[in-house]
């Protein structure tokens, strides 16, 4: 087994048991059947996205891995989207503990489908950019991608993420699990506007390609 793969093996295990304690823990229970097809959902999704990396885009696999962010703007809005996400998961969670809200079984399958939604946009915009890296950074041979959904919005990956923190709450039947979601899609914003500012004086291209491209997140909106 190559580093590659047991760097990445051993990642989506963790990752799968960091989400599973955090569905199940402040649930305290296992009859949370939401938290496993939420679960099963994110298991299959990005264990099909690493599997095609692995066998497409090895490089782009490799970055991925690598989660430290470089600028000091970026690292503090890292961490306030970390902390905000894990206060998703919690929340939402304690919601189904302590039984706060009531949503329809039709509710929950709907922000199922937002979820996978979510995870397949992120695969075409992985499957489109190979620089789509986890940190906001330049490198030697970087180019401006301006093809697929990056022909419609400059920031295709951080679209799929919030559908898939939209779908999140509802997935795991919960309507105070928004409240966190509303705060991180604000933070989310605030790392695409940094983001931007710092592509526009490090990568060749890239403000010509926001002057053609006008939308940055939402077609036809902003």
């Amino acid at each position: 087994m190559n580093d590659l793969i047991k760097k990445t093996f051993i990642g989506s295990i963790q990752l799968i048991i960091g989400l599973g304690f955090m569905l199940f823990a402040p649930a305290w229970t296992f009859d949370f059947w939401q938290a496993w097809v939420y679960l099963l959902i994110f298991s299959i999704s990005t264990g099909l996205i690493v599997i095609y990396l692995y066998t497409h885009d090895s490089k782009l696999l490799s970055r991925r891995l690598n989660r430290i962010e470089k600028e000091d703007s970026q690292r503090k809005i890292q961490f306030l989207i970390y902390i905000t996400y894990l206060v998703l998961f919690v929340v939402s969670s304690l919601d189904h503990r302590f039984l706060w809200s009531n949503v329809p079984f039709s509710m929950v399958i709907l922000g199922d489908v937002f979820v996978a939604i979510g995870y397949l946009i992120i695969f075409f915009v992985l499957k489109e950019n190979t620089f789509a890296a986890s940190t906001i950074e330049v490198s030697s041979d970087h180019k401006v991608i301006s093809t697929g959904l990056y022909a419609i919005i400059r920031h295709p990956m951080y679209l799929g993420g919030i559908v898939l923190l939209l779908g999140t709450p509802m997935a795991l039947g919960s309507w105070w699990g928004m409240l966190p979601f509303v705060f991180i899609t604000f933070f989310i914003v605030l790392r695409l506007l940094d983001e931007e500012k710092f592509l526009s004086q490090g990568l060749s291209g890239y403000n010509e390609y926001c002057q053609k491209t006008r939308y940055r997140l939402v077609p036809l909106v902003w």
